[in-house]
């Protein structure tokens, strides 16, 4: 869920690179937007706005609340050079929460959206 379907866009189209997927109107107003990241063009995101309808007023507060505290774990991305990635995000105005640090599991960073959600950013040790 995001906080507003038009800076999700800017968010995940030109800063992360994504693609967009599927752009439609929806009848009771707004879109259906989805978008994947490159090489993945069979996994989606829906940029579902927290205001879409679907929700009461008081459910709508409550959600917009927890999303800005960054509530959400959404995703788990790898790349094959987690520092030049890190890099390259942080220079088109991707807040990170924990900059690359080794885990047991391989190296990790923490970025979130423009709503809050949060991912992690993750280089996988080669089998």
């Amino acid at each position: 869920m995001v906080l507003d379907q038009v800076s999700a866009y800017d968010f995940y189209v030109n800063k992360l690179g994504f693609r967009v997927v599927v752009d439609v109107p929806m009848p009771q107003g707004g879109r259906w937007l989805t978008v994947c990241a490159p090489g993945q063009p069979d996994v989606e995101i829906v940029l579902s706005p927290v205001n879409n309808g679907m929700y009461s007023a008081e459910k709508v507060a409550l959600l917009t609340g927890m999303i800005r505290e960054g509530t959400f774990g959404v995703a788990v991305f790898t790349c094959d050079d987690i520092y030049a990635t890190y890099e390259e995000m942080k220079a088109k105005g991707v807040t990170f929460t924990k900059v690359p640090t080794k885990e047991f599991y391989g190296t990790e960073a923490i970025f979130k959206d423009d709503s809050g959600n949060w991912f992690s950013l993750a280089q996988l040790p080669r089998i």
